[in-house]
């Protein structure tokens, strides 16, 4: 298989990422030139390590580096205050020192968590990204956004902290559970509405041999889409201009997330593909779009296995339009007050707009809980 190579150009920290099979075996390789002395801390959840520790603790072994491990339990209640103290004294037990290195190994909870501890530990550390899951390789590894999650909403306390290094094995994909997949893939999709019609056309054509386990489809749209986060994040690194446009689907997506309490009702890339087709419908009654693009959205979603509605998601019939407005105000993106959506004025090309009109957000949201019951 083809091993692709992607630089982040961010001048003094710019870093690689990595895609293609067999790089955890060969992790070793990759990592030692960038350490100051031969020694690195794992952090993984439960599920990873039963699969991956070892294999990577071997490939570090080969290069002579030491390594210890800490195990998390699994699951987005570790983006938590609770869950950052706990791994931040876990790691001052070590006697981490600021030259070592973290390796963050998993999907977006670790990576997130990690990234976010790297950014404060010892005013500093140094980390490595080897994603696990297919969200995680095309999205959350790349670009130095860290947090953990609060009460009021997702991702509200964190840091921009770039890694020095990204591993993107497709390799390990063929682990994840059917549902994991299909909710990373809706990330993969996000790249193409918003900047790449070319691509989206691709996926409308390749995307169900991609998610039957493709490895050569797989690495090639993971390469597509973390080139396509590397040009904006270089350009934009801490999201005050174009690199807003990755939020595409996030605003809805994470007001679903806070409703459903950030449990496995609703996964991630879930809430993302939902959102989507909400900001597809909304900029479609708003003008900004032909209407006709929404059910193409909705479409492919659909056959590739992802919720593309409201009325999709575990719980739809308890759901208010009010409440959902509620958890979009909590949104990262409000500015002055105005809640601030990334719509679309056609397939691969999307608009950050601060003026929709909340009636018109509500008034689509009423619409398609009205019709949960269908």
């Amino acid at each position: 298989m083809t091993q692709h190579r992607v630089r982040v150009a961010l001048g003094e920290r710019a870093y690689d990422i990595l895609v293609g099979g067999g790089l955890l075996d060969r992790a070793g390789e990759h990592i030692a030139p960038l350490l100051r002395r031969s020694f690195a801390v794992i952090v993984t959840d439960e599920n990873v390590a039963a699969r991956h520790l070892e294999p990577l603790k071997r490939a570090l072994a080969q290069q002579g580096i030491g390594s210890e491990a800490i195990i998390l339990p699994p699951g987005e209640a570790q983006k938590s205050y609770a869950g950052f103290e706990h791994l931040c004294e876990a790691l001052l037990a070590l006697k981490v020192e600021r030259r070592d290195h973290l390796i963050a190994l998993g999907g977006g909870v670790i990576g997130d968590l990690v990234g976010f501890a790297a950014s404060v530990l010892r005013r500093g550390m140094d980390f490595i990204q080897v994603p696990t899951s297919l969200l995680a390789q095309v999205d959350s590894s790349v670009g130095g956004k860290t947090a953990i999650n609060s009460r009021q909403g997702k991702n509200l306390i964190g840091a921009f902290h770039q890694p020095r290094l990204v591993l993107a094995d497709v390799d390990l994909l063929r682990t994840l559970p059917p549902r994991e997949l299909r909710a990373g893939y809706a990330e993969v999709v996000k790249y193409g509405l918003l900047g790449d019609a070319e691509f989206y056309a691709w996926l409308e054509a390749n995307g169900t041999k991609l998610l039957s386990g493709d490895a050569a489809l797989l690495a090639e749209a993971v390469a597509r889409c973390c080139a396509h986060k590397a040009r904006i994040v270089a350009a934009d690194e801490r999201e005050e201009g174009e690199r807003a446009l990755l939020n595409l689907g996030h605003t809805f997506g994470h007001a679903l997330e806070a409703e459903t309490g950030y449990s496995q009702r609703l996964l991630h890339g879930e809430g993302v593909a939902v959102g989507m087709a909400l900001a597809f419908r909304l900029s479609g009654t708003l003008g900004l779009c032909d209407a006709d693009l929404a059910p193409r959205v909705e479409r492919h979603l659909a056959e590739t296995g992802l919720p593309a509605r409201l009325a999709d998601v575990d719980g739809a019939q308890a759901f208010s339009a009010e409440r959902l407005l509620d958890h979009m105000r909590q949104d990262k993106k409000v500015r002055d007050g105005k809640l601030v959506f990334i719509l679309a004025e056609a397939i691969g090309r999307a608009v950050q707009r601060d003026d929709v009109p909340v009636e018109a957000v509500q008034g689509l949201l009423s619409e398609q809980l009205d019709r949960r019951a269908a």
